[in-house]
């Protein structure tokens, strides 16, 4: 068990396996086996944001098959060419939020898979790190629809993977549109009431 996070190689590639051992405080992810440390602890409306996104999902989810769950949970992505990560998987990643419609793709250590739908909501010290690496991750893992949410400007960015397997997206969606999701059927967000109060 390894419990400083400099006793780590920042060179190194790891695996899940070895992301297990550690017991640091830190919270990291792994990109393509390299780690990356994650922000702080995310500031006030950030916190505020992610519980509008769960509640606004959980509601309109209802006992349907899909579930929401947000950070920390683990989701292991497949790399290019793969449908499944296990304990070799190189990637391990800590969305905000994502949504999962395949139960078989659940077990006790998170999502091993790609999500149905991501949600990243971005913060000082993130935005660089959510709207190129992530971008690029999620669209050759297959996540169906990711959406980057920008308290600042209070703008949601949202993206479908098409049947080629980019990621396409419209105009950012103010406070003045309604969003819905292509991959969960039903299921719109008032973009004003998510910003409401900032």
């Amino acid at each position: 068990m390894i419990t400083d996070i400099n006793a780590l190689d920042p060179h190194a590639r790891y695996t899940f396996a070895d992301y297990l051992q550690w017991a640091f405080a830190e919270r990291v992810e792994l990109i393509r086996g390299r780690l990356m440390r994650m922000s702080p602890a995310p500031n006030t409306w950030h916190q505020r944001l992610v519980g509008r996104f769960y509640i606004a999902f959980h509601e309109s989810l209802g006992n349907g098959p899909c579930e929401v769950f947000l950070a920390p949970f683990d989701v292991r992505l497949p790399a290019p060419g793969h449908q499944r990560s296990g304990m070799h998987a190189d990637t391990v990643v800590q969305p905000d939020l994502c949504v999962v419609c395949d139960p078989t793709l659940l077990d006790e250590r998170g999502c091993c898979g790609a999500p149905n739908l991501i949600v990243e909501i971005l913060s000082p010290g993130n935005s660089r790190k959510e709207l190129s690496a992530k971008f690029d991750l999620y669209e050759s893992s297959g996540v169906r629809e990711y959406w980057i949410a920008d308290p600042d400007h209070q703008h949601i960015l949202a993206y479908t993977l098409s049947n080629e397997g980019s990621y396409s997206g419209s105009r950012p969606y103010t406070t003045s549109d309604t969003l819905q999701s292509v991959v969960l059927p039903g299921f719109s967000l008032e973009v004003s009431k998510l910003f409401q109060g900032k």
